[in-house]
C-alpha cells in the first residue's frame, strides 16, 4: 500500500498572509450581516451583502407568481446578469453569491396545486413541517461538470433537446437560459477581475487578480484543466446553488479534486500550500457540505488521500465554519481521524464524523445494494446521498411527536380507566396521522414540483434529468427516497417514563393531579414537576424511559415504513432529526408530563435532553453516544449524537485516544454522525455573555458549523445547556 504524506502543511509568508486576509473579510463580512439581519441560525452561508442591490423579477401570471421552467430560467439569468460582481483579492477564485435571502421570494407553488385544505389542517394541528414543496435536499455529480464544463452543460442541453424533440421543450429552454446566465455571470467575474488588477498597485496582489480574470476567461466554455481552475468551478457551482432556494450539497471533495492536483503536482505547476490556499479561497466562498475518506465501493480500501490532509489543513488554516465530514470506518487512515481531532481541540469545533455502518448498513436495509451504500455521501447538515443518482429530499420534514402525545392527553383526559399502555394507544394513532398527513403531501409534491418550483441547478449535474427531460424529483434519476423526520423523541420518552414510574409504580401521583399540573402549566405544583423531571431519564443507566425510546422509535419507523405514500407507492425512509430549532418546535406544545413547561424547547432528535446523567460518576459522553446508538431508526438516515466536551476534562479522560475510540464505538453500535465541539466553560460562557468578545468562536449546532457570535441567544443558549449539563 502507497504511503500517504500525512505532514501538515507549512504555509510561507505570503500564502498565509492571503489566508489570514480571507479570515479577517470573512469576520468584517459576517459583522455587516449581523447588523442587517441581527442574527443568523444557520451555517455560516457565504453571500456577500450588497445593500443597494435590488432585483424585480418578471412574472407573466396575473398573481406575480413565477413558476415552471421558462419563467425560472429566463429570470434566473436575468438575476445572474444583474447582480454586482465580486472578487476578494487575497482569494484564489473570483466571484460570490450575492443577495439578500430574499430575491427568489416570488417563485412559488400556485393555489391550485396545493393539497387538500384539510391536509393543510392536520399540518396546522400537530404543528408539522410537511417536507411539501421542499427544495434541493439533493446533490449532484460534481464530475458531470469537472468533465463538461458550463460550456459542455450547454451542449449537452441542446443535444438532448434535439434528440428527445419533446412536444414542449420547457425543460430545455428553462436549463439553458440558466446556463447562459451562468456563462455571462463568469464572463462578469473575469471582467472584473481585469478592472480590479488595473486598479493595483501591489504587483502581487495584481498578478492574482489577472490569473482570475484569465481562468474565468477560459471556464466561460471550457470544463478546468488545473486544480484552481477545478475549485474556480466548483466556487460557480456553489454561488449559484445557493442563490436558488440555498443549495448547499457540494460531493466527496478529495476524490473530485485528487486527480488534479495529482496532475499537477507531477506536471511541476503546484505546491502544498498553493493547495491550500485554493481550498481555503474555496471555503471562504461558502460552507457547502462535503465528505472526505470513506470506503471505495467494493469496500476494499478508504479512499484517504494527501487531499484529504490539504483539505484539512485548509480548514485550519482560515478558521472559519467550514462543512465537512470525515468518513469513519475501520479502514479510516488513523493519521487522518487524529489530525481532524487535533484541529479541533485547537479551533473549537472542526469535522464531524459520518459513521459508515449505521448508513450503509441502514441504506441495504432499505433495498439496496452495499457498494451503492457506501457511495452515499454526507452532504447535508445530518443527511447522506448518492450524488447525482438519488433524490432523497431529507431534512425538510418534522413530524413533532410532541403534539401526538399532547393530543392522546387529551383524547384520554375524559377516559374512565387511564393507563400508559392506553396512552399509548393513542399516542399511536396520532403519530400514524402526522405521517400519514405527510406521506401523502409527497404525492403531491411529486406531481407538481416539475411544473412549478423544479431543481434547476441540481438538474444540471444529475445523472438522468437533461437526457430524461425530466426534473429530479419526479423520476429525472433513478433512486427516488422520501425522508420524514421524527421528532421529541426523549421529550416523549421520559414523559411515558415518568408517567409510569410515578403514577403506576409508586402511586405517589394520580392521573388527575397530573392532568391539573399540567393544566396549570406546573404553576402551584412545583414539586410534582421535580417528581417527574427527576427520574433516571432517557440515557442514564436503569432509566425506565429507555423501553418507552425503543417503543416509541419502533413504531414510528414501522409508521413510516410499512407502506409507501398511497397514491405513487414513493419509498419512505425514517429519520429522526430536529436540526438547532428545538426551541421553535417546542414553542407551541404545552406543557408535558417530564416536567417541561410550557413552550420550552423539546429535546434533540434522539439524543437525551441536557442534564440526564446529573448526579452519574461516569464519562457522560459514552452514556449519551449510547443512548443515540440505541435508538438510531436504522434505514439510513443520520439521527446525529452532538459531543460538546470540557477541553480541559478531555485531557483527564484519555484525551484524542479517548475520542478516537469513542468514534470508532459508536461507528460500530451504529451510530450515523458525529458532531463535536472541544470548548473550555470559561471561554464559551464569555461568549455567551457578550459574543463580541469572541467573534471568531466557531461551534457546531447540529450538522452545521457557524460562528458562535452570529447566532441568535437562543441558539446559543442551546449549545451552553448541553455544555454545562455534565452530560457532555
Amino acid at each position: 500500500m502507497k504511503q500517504i504524506d500525512s505532514t501538515p502543511t507549512v504555509l510561507s509568508p505570503l500564502y498565509k498572509e492571503r489566508i489570514d486576509r480571507l479570515h479577517r473579510d470573512k469576520l468584517k463580512m459576517n459583522q455587516i450581516k449581523m447588523k442587517v439581519f441581527d442574527h443568523l441560525d444557520f451555517d455560516d452561508w457565504g453571500f456577500v451583502y450588497f445593500p443597494d442591490f435590488t432585483f424585480e423579477p418578471v412574472s407573466d401570471r396575473p398573481d406575480g407568481l413565477i413558476c415552471g421552467y421558462r419563467s425560472i430560467g429566463k429570470n434566473f439569468r436575468k438575476y445572474l446578469e444583474e447582480i454586482p460582481q465580486y472578487v476578494n483579492p487575497s482569494s484564489a477564485l473570483g466571484g460570490a453569491w450575492i443577495g439578500q435571502l430574499t430575491d427568489f421570494a416570488k417563485i412559488g407553488i400556485p393555489p391550485e396545486d396545493d393539497v387538500p385544505p384539510e391536509v393543510r389542517a392536520c399540518w396546522q394541528k400537530y404543528h408539522t413541517y410537511p417536507g411539501f414543496g421542499g427544495m434541493n435536499h439533493c446533490a449532484g455529480d460534481i464530475n458531470i461538470g469537472l468533465e463538461l464544463g458550463w460550456g459542455g452543460i450547454l451542449k449537452k442541453i441542446r443535444r438532448y433537446r434535439e434528440l428527445n424533440a419533446p412536444e414542449d421543450p420547457a425543460f430545455y429552454d428553462g436549463e439553458e437560459d440558466l446556463v447562459l446566465g451562468i456563462r455571462n455571470w463568469v464572463r462578469g467575474i473575469a471582467s472584473h477581475a481585469r478592472m480590479l488588477a488595473l486598479q493595483e498597485t501591489d504587483p502581487d496582489t495584481r498578478t492574482n487578480l489577472l490569473q482570475i480574470a484569465r481562468m474565468n476567461e477560459w471556464l466561460v466554455d471550457n470544463p478546468p484543466r488545473t486544480l484552481r481552475e477545478a475549485c474556480q468551478f466548483l466556487a460557480h457551482f456553489q454561488s449559484v446553488d445557493r442563490m436558488y432556494y440555498v443549495g448547499g450539497a457540494l460531493d466527496q471533495l478529495d476524490e473530485k479534486l485528487r486527480p488534479y492536483y495529482e496532475r499537477d503536482k507531477e506536471a511541476g505547476i503546484l505546491t502544498d500550500e498553493m493547495a491550500v490556499w485554493f481550498i481555503a479561497s474555496l471555503f471562504f466562498n461558502d460552507t457547502h457540505y462535503s465528505q472526505i475518506a470513506g470506503l471505495t465501493p467494493d469496500g476494499s480500501r478508504d479512499m484517504t488521500s494527501r487531499m484529504s490532509f490539504l483539505v484539512l489543513d485548509a480548514m485550519h488554516a482560515i478558521k472559519i465554519p467550514v462543512n465537512i465530514a470525515v468518513r469513519v470506518s475501520d479502514k479510516l487512515n488513523p493519521d487522518l481521524l487524529r489530525r481532524s481531532l487535533e484541529y479541533t481541540l485547537r479551533d473549537g469545533t472542526g469535522a464531524d464524523y459520518s459513521c459508515n455502518i449505521g448508513i450503509e448498513q441502514g441504506y441495504v436495509r432499505s433495498g439496496y445494494p452495499e457498494g451503492l451504500a457506501r457511495q452515499r455521501i454526507k452532504v447535508g447538515c445530518n443527511w447522506c446521498c448518492v450524488c447525482g443518482h438519488e433524490y432523497p429530499l431529507q431534512d425538510v420534514t418534522r413530524a413533532n411527536m410532541g403534539f401526538a402525545l399532547w393530543w392522546a392527553l387529551q383524547d384520554m383526559r375524559d377516559e374512565p380507566q387511564k393507563s400508559t399502555q392506553r396512552l399509548f394507544q393513542l399516542f399511536c394513532k396520532h403519530t400514524q396521522i402526522i405521517v400519514d398527513s405527510i406521506k401523502i403531501g409527497y404525492d403531491k409534491h411529486y406531481e407538481m414540483m416539475g411544473r412549478n418550483r423544479p431543481e434547476m441547478v441540481y438538474n444540471l449535474l444529475m445523472h438522468g434529468p437533461i437526457e430524461r427531460g425530466l426534473n429530479c424529483s419526479e423520476g429525472g434519476v433513478d433512486i427516488l427516497n422520501f425522508n420524514i423526520d421524527g421528532i421529541a423523541l426523549a421529550t416523549v420518552a421520559d414523559s411515558f417514563g415518568a408517567m409510569e414510574q410515578r403514577i403506576e409504580e409508586e402511586k405517589r401521583l394520580t392521573w388527575d393531579e397530573l392532568y391539573a399540573a399540567l393544566d396549570a402549566n406546573y404553576e402551584g405544583y412545583e414539586s410534582v414537576r421535580l417528581m417527574m423531571k427527576n427520574i433516571n431519564r432517557f440515557g442514564a443507566p436503569d432509566s425506565p424511559s429507555e423501553p418507552w425510546a425503543l417503543r416509541i422509535r419502533d413504531f414510528y419507523v414501522h409508521a413510516c415504513r410499512d407502506e409507501g405514500t398511497p397514491k405513487h407507492h414513493l419509498k419512505i425512509i425514517p429519520g429522526l432529526f430536529s436540526h438547532g430549532a428545538i426551541g421553535e418546535y417546542g414553542s407551541r406544545l404545552p406543557a408535558t408530563p417530564n416536567g417541561r413547561k410550557n413552550y420550552e424547547p423539546i429535546s434533540h432528535s434522539n439524543e437525551p435532553d441536557p442534564g440526564f446523567a446529573n448526579g452519574i460518576n461516569t464519562f457522560s459522553p459514552t452514556l449519551k453516544a449510547n443512548a443515540v446508538a440505541l435508538a438510531q431508526p436504522g434505514f439510513g438516515n443520520s439521527a446525529p449524537l452532538h459531543l460538546d466536551i470540557d477541553a480541559e476534562m478531555l485531557d483527564r479522560e484519555g484525551g484524542i485516544e479517548a475520542l478516537m475510540a469513542l468514534i470508532h464505538t459508536h461507528n460500530h453500535m451504529g451510530g450515523t454522525l458525529i458532531n463535536l465541539n472541544c470548548l473550555t466553560k470559561e471561554t464559551l460562557l464569555e461568549a455567551h455573555k457578550d459574543p463580541s468578545t469572541h467573534p471568531d468562536l466557531m461551534v457546531r449546532v447540529t450538522g452545521y458549523s457557524a460562528f458562535f457570535a452570529s447566532l441568535s441567544k437562543d441558539y446559543r443558549q442551546q449549545i451552553v445547556d448541553r455544555f454545562l449539563s455534565k452530560t457532555d
